[in-house]
């Protein structure tokens, strides 16, 4: 089989071990309405990691068998929104701890 790649979206994680389910989608057009149509395969895809999460946008490639359904490995992972809100919040956090400690620094002016 030559190699391929697609870009999928996480869909199901954390039911098997090292195991996750990628949605693939692509766009056809119908051959008389000439219509777009999305059609969609579900994919297992191998996490050595177990680090995926849903709504992780990842770049798969096909591998020899690893299961009775697994033929696709994860190659990286592209975008994950639970990571960004994650980091932002760190961020949030920081900067508020920051601000935190420069009041508490601040000499209050005596009102004599």
């Amino acid at each position: 089989m030559p190699p391929m790649s697609f870009v999928g979206q996480v869909t199901k994680v954390g039911f098997m071990n090292k195991t996750a389910t990628v949605t693939v989608s692509r766009y056809v057009l119908h051959p008389k309405t000439g219509k777009r149509l999305e059609r969609t395969k579900k994919i297992l895809t191998h996490d050595e990691t177990n680090h995926l999460r849903p709504n992780d946008t990842v770049l798969i490639r096909n591998c020899p068998p690893i299961s009775a359904r697994k033929r696709f490995t994860l190659e990286k992972v592209l975008k994950s929104p639970e990571r960004e809100r994650e980091a932002l919040h760190a961020r949030q956090a920081a900067a508020a701890a920051v601000l935190q400690n420069e009041q508490q620094q601040r000499p209050e002016p005596s009102l004599q």
